[in-house]
């Protein structure tokens, strides 16, 4: 507990990003012969970002390349660029994107006025192509770093890095309702796959995803606070509800020069996902092909020639399969034929060797703990480097595992979370870590021992200063079936006395995320930071369904979601309330997206725990969001009708009897304001107060600044007039 009370922290600054502490380096990567490491930073702390590049012989940093202009901003992009960093969850501005040719000291750099290139870190920006009318979608640099591809009205097109005109090599999409090259929004939403075609490794082909949208009926979305009502007021999504239609999705190759492309054997079953595809090195095309239910995935090889598929593996799960990005294809003679995977068979991910003809040699790792990136194979010396929970499920970080089986041995021993790009040798890594106490710094490393070469960043935010931030306390309690769950507390300065106090839940629950770690996040929370300073107790809990844990626990919601979830919470509040922390009739909760459906469905059906609830971009029935999120926890409406009814807000709403306030975007095309309307029918309907508070030009996350401040405002208003008259 602070012995004085830390200074208010202004509306304006809790509503500014980057959050305090959040300005290292970041999109950190070595230069092809290793010579270089460059990376995006924002020298005005902001979120204006341009490349810079740091030389290991030196131990010298210097601006790289700046944007021509503004460079990238919220309001000089398209729609579909706009559509694509709400995907990501992207903020940048300035140079947001860069990369270089696997093979070439080239690399590319996307600007709203066009495709750039720069031939090694001396050289000036040069324009190739202008998309100031005609945006290029997703451009990627060839290995060979000679050619650049990239996507203009639902065709790929091909550019020589020298300039020249464009050359188009796919038809046929283009007012069709297809698109060639371009993944679909569950791709880009929920499988975190970003992009519709893949170079060949010698440069000379394009594997591609024709996307069919037809069967997907449009949903309309009206800019309602747009002073006109032409066409630029409404946007037409086909959104995938459900139980309802997917997209279809064909794998084609295409040669570079255009013609008629060979479209691979993706099976008899139409209605699958196309999760991953990759090249490997000697040509041979694979792909992740889930089932719909997401229960089997297979891993298969493509003939280029012919489009024959031959199978590698086939992982099932009687829970579902998380996908992810760990297939790395080993080429030495030593080990050629060979390629390490990662699974969940056993509980948790872990780490296999393969032959190719899908035999699994030996398992690398292990135990009750979970890989969580595949950063490095070293095939001269037999090892394989990775991120991991081996530890404690708080932490992540980089061990090394014999090729030919054997223990791991760490390489990071600073506490916290740790995230690592090796370079092409593994001779050395690049580590950035955070912990509670600690914002990112960036480290440079010998792999051999994981010994400190030198500190590329370690700079001070001045906002830490000015506010004083202090971390929360890392807590640990059981639930009444014996499970360890951890959680985050920020308590009131000395002044509040020792407690109980009004109390606020800061919530996400939803599976993916792991918000309980030793990381700098939740430390640079001004909202739990602010509350807390205005006397509110803010505790935040990592319940059953929540991420790094393993199956079983991330399970436990399967076919059941606002269950276990709402128990785990309500476990955790009764925990402080035990321990004479939280006042009981006082208990309040807020989140955003999952977490809004969670403060939702907690004010709903533990109303004699939570007396009020803010619920930001909350999904409020499950059939109205999308089938591979939703499938993949719930089973369809169909198949899971007693599931669906039960994890309704919409079914719960008589149970309300605190105070609650929505906060929603109008024109949010992810969580669509449809839920909170169809919420405030049931909530009229069943004569239950609210306060409504609206954003008719945000979409998922509030971007505009003078939105953030207000919507801080109002939501600190309203707890504080329900829950607490802060000093």
């Amino acid at each position: 507990m602070s012995d004085q009370r830390a200074p208010a922290i202004p509306f304006e600054e809790v509503a500014r990003y980057p959050l305090p502490g959040w300005i290292a380096p970041s999109s950190i990567a070595f230069s092809p012969d290793d010579s270089v490491i460059t990376y995006l930073f924002s020298p005005n702390a902001d979120l204006t970002l341009q490349l810079y590049r740091y030389d290991p012989a030196t131990g010298e940093s210097a601006l790289m390349a700046e944007a021509s202009g503004a460079g990238v901003t919220e309001e000089n992009l398209s729609l579909e660029e706009k559509l694509r960093r709400e995907r990501a969850r992207e903020l940048g501005q300035g140079i947001s994107r860069y990369a270089w040719a696997k093979k070439a000291d080239r690399l590319l750099i996307p600007l709203p006025d066009g495709l750039y290139l720069q031939d090694g870190v001396d050289a000036p920006l040069r324009r190739v192509l202008d998309t100031s009318t005609a945006p290029a979608i997703d451009p990627q640099l060839s290995p060979d770093g000679r050619w650049i591809a990239y996507v203009q009205d639902d065709e790929l097109y091909v550019i020589s890095a020298e300039g020249g005109a464009p050359r188009q090599i796919t038809h046929g999409a283009r007012g069709t309702g297809r698109t060639h090259g371009l993944a679909e929004f569950v791709a880009q939403e929920e499988m975190h796959r970003s992009h519709g075609f893949w170079w060949s490794p010698d440069g000379e082909w394009l594997a591609f995803v024709e996307v069919d949208e037809t069967p997907i009926p449009y949903f309309r979305i009206l800019h309602q606070g747009k002073a006109s009502t032409g066409p630029d007021a409404q946007e037409e999504h086909r959104y995938p509800f459900a139980g309802e239609a997917n997209a279809r999705v064909r794998l084609g190759i295409v040669s570079r020069e255009g013609g008629a492309p060979m479209w691979m054997d993706l099976g008899d079953d139409e209605d699958i996902y196309l999760a991953r595809v990759q090249w490997l090195p000697d040509g041979t095309l694979t792909a992740q092909i889930q089932n719909r239910e997401q229960t089997i995935l297979d891993l298969v090889c493509f003939d280029p020639q012919t489009g024959q598929r031959t199978p590698l593996l086939r992982e099932q799960s009687d829970i579902w399969i998380n996908l992810h990005d760990i297939l790395w294809p080993l080429i030495t003679p030593a080990w050629e034929d060979h390629f390490v995977w990662a699974s969940e068979r056993r509980g948790f991910r872990h780490l296999y060797l393969y032959n190719r003809n899908g035999e699994i040699i030996r398992a690398l790792t292990g135990g009750d703990w979970m890989v969580d990136a595949l950063v490095g194979v070293d095939e001269e010396r037999g090892a394989v480097y990775f991120t991991a929970s081996l530890d404690t499920p708080l932490e992540s970080h980089l061990y090394a595992v014999p090729l030919s089986g054997g223990e791991p041995r760490r390489l990071t021993h600073t506490a916290g979370m740790h995230a690592v790009v090796m370079d092409h040798r593994c001779r050395r890594f690049v580590d950035t870590v955070s912990a509670l106490d600690r914002p990112p710094t960036v480290t440079l490393h010998r792999v051999d021992d994981g010994a400190l070469l030198d500190v590329i960043f370690d700079r001070p935010d001045p906002r830490l200063a000015q506010f004083d931030l202090q971390p929360p306390e890392l807590v640990s309690l059981s639930s009444p079936e014996g499970i360890t769950l951890y959680g985050l507390l920020f308590r009131p300065p000395a002044e509040f006395g020792p407690g109980p106090y009004p109390t606020l839940i800061s919530v996400y629950g939803g599976p993916g995320p792991q918000m309980i770690s030793n990381s700098w996040g939740p430390t640079s929370s001004l909202r739990a930071q602010s509350l807390s300073r205005q006397g509110f107790l803010v505790f935040a809990l990592d319940n059953r369904g929540s991420a790094r844990r393993g199956l079983a626990f991330e399970g436990a919601i399967k076919h059941r979601m606002g269950s276990v979830e709402v128990e785990d919470q309500a476990t955790g509040v009764r925990w402080l309330i035990d321990q004479g922390l939280a006042d009981p009739e006082r208990v309040g909760i807020y989140g955003w997206s999952y977490g809004g459906y969670m403060s939702l469905m907690c004010l709903a059906c533990a109303p004699q725990i939570f007396k009020v609830a803010v619920a930001g971009a909350p999904v409020t029935h499950w059939e109205g969001y999308d089938t591979h999120y939703t499938e993949r926890y719930m089973g369809t409406p169909q198949s899971n009708p007693a599931g669906y009814a039960a994890g309704s807000v919409l079914t719960h709403v008589e149970g309300m009897t605190g105070k609650l306030m929505l906060v929603h975007g109008l024109i949010d095309e992810n969580v669509h304001f449809r839920h909170t309307a169809r919420l405030i029918n049931s909530l009229i309907a069943a004569r239950k107060p609210y306060d409504l508070l609206l954003f008719p030009d945000e979409r998922h996350l509030p971007r505009s600044l003078a939105d953030r401040v207000f919507m801080e405002e109002e939501i600190y208003n309203f707890l504080s007039m329900h829950l607490a008259s802060p000093k």
